[in-house]
């Protein structure tokens, strides 16, 4: 049976802004509170590499390209400022005519690779932007009178610009493999399951419409939120929710062999955690833990504060592995049928880091329990509330 201590999971958990709220009202005052003027300047300076730092992580072929070349501008101090790819000029600001000059520049720096000068009317110095080892545009900058200090400066900014675009090609690169993972463990709801999900619905219509009404409710619910398209993260309380509709089409099978127990600390609730990385584990629980013992067994799913971090923990009193079993199944290469597992270990490696792998303490015939710390601070990793219906 469902342990009665499952907590009711709100829809949404607000997360305190006050941080954020406060550095916004001390951008608002302006730079007045900052000090000096060297202090002024480095506020200034630091705002503007921001700001093109943004505009720049989609790459010279986007409309924030626009953008970026005005701060660029203001960062140099230049009469005018031109960006170009190996294309021609893709954003310019400052005197629009001068466009045939920059791209003459432009075209001879991509050409050798080499920072150039060029002496008209108005002065202009260029330089490669170069990622991921290929010059991939260039940096014109314009004055009365080119000096070695925006010489250098010009270099600098072309420099950073590349290393800017390679932490854009790495974003994305990121994202196309956390989608790919998610497409994998989408792929993995097995047939099986949904065959058997579907019999056990099947089987309660004539004898217990009611129950068989809910456990479809159920199965609607974990099929929408499994399939769902906004954003990588969700709370813990969200995955929770898909827990419990997936732990209710498996009871209908297992009926009086399948327990679980619920000891989640409310403050926990709001933890932001990878999407779909908890219900694989329960699944791994049921399916490779309890199934194979014929009286089922009990699975519980803790979650604590643990100051820096929210603990997760599932735990099952089910047939357990080999240690030996265990390395493998976590050994990228290695073939094994615990998929689930070895995936939500991957892809908390990625965002966290190698020390956030997952813990999993097993022996065979003692049950397996599988331990994950997810930080509690997270500013850059968002989620998106699934939409109703």
């Amino acid at each position: 049976m469902i342990d009665a201590m499952w907590l009711p999971v709100v829809a949404g958990v607000s997360v305190a802004l006050t941080l954020l709220a406060q550095l916004a009202w001390r951008l608002a005052r302006g730079t007045r509170d900052l000090g000096n003027d060297a202090e002024r300047a480095t506020f200034r300076t630091l705002s503007l590499a921001s700001r093109a730092a943004v505009d720049l992580r989609g790459g010279l072929d986007t409309g924030e390209v626009q953008r970026a070349a005005r701060s660029l501008k203001a960062l140099l101090g230049s009469d005018a400022i031109a960006i170009a790819d190996r294309r021609g000029i893709v954003s310019m600001d400052g005197r629009l005519d001068l466009g045939p000059a920059a791209w003459q520049l432009a075209s001879s720096v991509i050409e050798t690779g080499q920072r150039q000068l060029l002496s008209t009317k108005t002065d202009a110095v260029g330089a490669p932007i170069i990622a991921n080892g290929q010059v991939v545009g260039v940096i014109v900058a314009f004055a009365a009178k080119v000096r070695p200090p925006l010489v250098r400066a010009t270099t600098e900014v072309a420099k950073w610009c590349g290393a800017q675009i390679e932490l854009g090609g790495l974003e994305a690169s990121r994202a196309a493999l956390a989608e790919a993972e998610l497409r994998a463990l989408r792929a993995q709801i097995s047939p099986h399951f949904v065959y058997n999900a579907l019999g056990a619905i099947a089987s309660y219509i004539s004898t217990d419409p009611e129950r068989a009404r809910d456990l479809l409710l159920d199965f609607a619910d974990f099929i929408r939120y499994t399939f769902r398209r906004q954003g990588e993260f969700t709370t813990l309380a969200e995955e929770l929710k898909s827990v419990h509709s997936y732990v209710e089409l498996e009871r209908a099978r297992f009926e009086e062999r399948l327990s679980v127990t619920l000891r989640i600390a409310p403050e926990t609730l709001a933890t932001v955690i990878p999407f779909l990385s908890l219900q694989p584990l329960v699944e791994n629980a049921i399916r490779h833990g309890l199934e194979p013992r014929e009286h089922g067994g009990t699975i519980v799913i803790a979650a604590r504060d643990d100051g820096t971090h929210t603990e997760i923990t599932v735990d099952d009193d089910g047939v357990g592995m080999e240690p030996a079993e265990l390395r493998a199944l976590l050994t990228v290469g290695e073939p094994t049928d615990h998929v689930g597992l070895r995936n939500v270990d991957s892809r908390v490696r990625g965002i966290y880091g190698d020390d956030h792998a997952l813990v999993v303490e097993t022996n065979p015939g003692a049950g397996t329990m599988v331990r994950m710390r997810i930080p509690k601070s997270q500013p850059f990793n968002e989620t998106e509330r699934p939409m109703n219906g």
